[in-house]
């Protein structure tokens, strides 16, 4: 049984802009292990946001194959793509996208309201994913009553309140400030070492320090891919251990 939770062989996306063919991914080849923390980096126009958006399934490879959890994503139907992305994907984006008419529990709860999870559960797995970002006794708060970390908090409950395979955080430290980037980070490295596989976008490398991993792209094509030594890979520990004990 695979270790991998992604795998992209030859992925290729070409941009058709009327007379002009843009390749935004030049066969792309690559896994991502179970527990990792991953660093993407690159210049604008790199390929790295095409990569996350592929990885997300919010876009389609033009060629090459994505497999997430060994299914092959790549050429699913849109209904089929739409539940992948609410059950085993997580998102945290650079401008949390939480609702202000919506408490900070509520808006926790709102991937599994299409997910037909009931009442009780939902509100039972919104707060334990509050709790487990440090703000348990927020829960009754909307997002205009808590600071901007607060809010990436909040943010990343609700990413992690399905118990996605992969969380995928673009730029999420991109409008806090360093003292609470640095909380967040820190918080991203908890979940890793829970064993949480993590994907992140940054353009900044103090922040990709964080990740045990680093991949850069350039002009489409993955040219650097290295370990961070100074960051213990839970991927490591999970592969060690017997299959019953690893986390879903």
């Amino acid at each position: 049984m695979t270790n991998d939770v992604v795998r992209v062989e030859e992925l290729r996306k070409v941009y058709d802009l009327g007379e002009v063919q843009v390749e935004a991914l030049c066969g792309v080849t690559l896994s991502i292990r179970r527990g990792e923390f991953v660093a993407v980096m690159g210049a604008s126009g790199s390929g790295k946001s095409t990569f996350m958006n592929i990885l997300g399934c919010l876009d389609r490879p033009t060629s090459g194959r994505y497999l997430l959890e060994a299914k092959d994503v790549s050429t699913m139907a849109r209904d089929e793509l739409a539940s992948i992305r609410n059950t085993r994907i997580g998102f945290v984006f650079q401008g949390f996208n939480l609702l202000h008419r919506m408490s900070a529990v509520q808006n926790v709860e709102l991937p599994m309201l299409y997910g037909d999870v009931p009442k009780t559960e939902r509100r039972k797995r919104a707060v334990e994913s509050l709790t487990a970002v440090g703000l348990g006794e927020r829960q009754g708060h909307h997002p205009n009553q808590l600071s901007g970390g607060q809010q990436q908090r909040v943010a990343i409950a609700r990413a992690l309140v399905n118990r996605p395979a992969i969380l995928l955080a673009d730029e999420p430290t991109g409008n806090l400030d360093s003292r609470t980037s640095v909380e967040i980070l820190e918080l991203f490295q908890r979940l890793h070492r829970d064993g949480a596989t993590i994907v992140m976008v940054t353009h900044e490398p103090d922040i990709a320090e964080y990740c045990s991993r680093q991949i850069h792209f350039r002009d489409g094509e993955l040219v650097d891919d290295r370990s961070n030594p100074r960051v213990r890979d839970a991927a490591a520990d999970l592969a060690a251990m017997p299959p019953p004990h690893r986390r879903a």
